[in-house]
């Protein structure tokens, strides 16, 4: 009778071993085999996050509505979250990726290879490539969510080396992630507070007419505000970082429609600086072609060349050029300017 009862317990054990481990976490295998089940079954999704940056002067908030169709289409529409009025929306479609600023009217077309050619913290698919590319990723569980660590890839920035993943245990979708510096402080990080997988999109969703179109009450006041600032004097801002260099020059030049002002900086680092207002055009303009990068400058997205950097912010266009300055020289002369007081 003991050795039927001590079979009796040791099966009983084996059972409770057997379906333990069936219970038990997923392992990294487990999650990354589910991860690559969902990139290859949907048919695209629907998601939205706030991205926080702190990659400038100030910490600048954004509201992300991400939008994406297989196979290649994609919206992504940023707003920071205390200046609404120049929401733009990164739109790539059958024509090309895109740049836009509907309420100036401004769109940059960009011959580039986005979202593949660089590390986007805020993309599903972006996300799960740099997992599967990292083969030394790290690897954890907690309670809700697999997390990866992985290397990133940004061109324009080498200071933004690796980043946390998190993906919700049950959707296997993103929940958050932290984009880390050299000494693993967080500089940008995207909450993800919705996440709809294979949803339905109408057929014009990704053209450029119309999320180019402002059919919005406040969209239509932002545009009148925008126009009156053109009327105004322009206030002329300096940047902060100068990579070694000083502002030796100001010209001013006299426009049909207001001014342009062009700083010249030498030293170390010689580079010109060019701002003037800008002023919305009546009807659909066409998108100014840009051989280069889309870059986040923080509180407005920048087209980066080889040797030039351009943007627009709170009604003001700016070009900044240099043959002198790194790319991460001139994205840190950009960021230093915005709403920095006129000298």
């Amino acid at each position: 009778m003991k050795k039927i009862y001590a079979y009796r317990v040791a099966f009983i054990l084996a059972l409770l071993v057997l379906l333990l481990a069936a219970c038990g976490e997923k392992s990294q295998e487990d999650v990354l085999a589910k991860l690559e089940k969902n990139m290859e079954e949907m048919t695209g999704y629907k998601a939205k996050a706030e991205m926080a940056m702190n990659t400038g002067q100030e910490e600048q908030k954004f509201n992300i509505e991400i939008w994406h169709q297989k196979e290649d289409f994609y919206r992504v529409a940023l707003e920071n979250s205390l200046d609404q009025k120049e929401s733009q929306i990164i739109l790539k479609n059958e024509d090309g990726v895109f740049v836009l600023t509907p309420a100036l009217d401004k769109s940059f077309k960009f011959q580039t290879e986005w979202p593949e050619n660089s590390s986007q913290p805020y993309l599903y698919q972006s996300l799960v490539n740099d997992v599967f590319k990292d083969t030394e990723a790290a690897f954890e569980t907690t309670e809700n969510h697999y997390i990866f660590k992985t290397k990133t890839n940004y061109q324009s920035n080498n200071n933004l080396p690796s980043q946390e993943v998190y993906f919700d245990k049950d959707t296997y979708t993103p929940a958050m992630v932290k984009v880390l510096d050299k000494d693993q402080n967080a500089l940008v990080e995207v909450n993800f507070s919705n996440f709809e997988m294979d949803p339905s999109f109408n057929e014009d969703d990704f053209t450029m007419e119309k999320n180019m179109t402002s059919s919005d009450s406040a969209d239509e006041e932002t545009a009148g505000q925008v126009q009156e600032t053109a009327s105004e004097d322009l206030t002329v801002l300096y940047p902060l970082f100068t990579a070694g260099s000083e502002n030796m020059e100001k010209k001013e030049v006299e426009l049909e429609n207001g001014s342009r002002v062009i700083l010249t900086f030498e030293g170390d680092k010689n580079f010109t600086l060019i701002e003037e207002i800008n002023h919305t055009a009546p009807v659909l303009s066409s998108p100014q072609e840009v051989n280069g990068e889309i870059v986040n400058l923080g509180n407005t997205i920048a087209a980066l060349s080889d040797n030039t950097l351009q943007w627009s912010y709170n009604g003001t266009d700016f070009t900044l050029a240099s043959d002198e300055l790194t790319r991460e020289e001139m994205i840190q002369v950009a960021q230093s300017v915005q709403g920095q007081v006129a000298k």
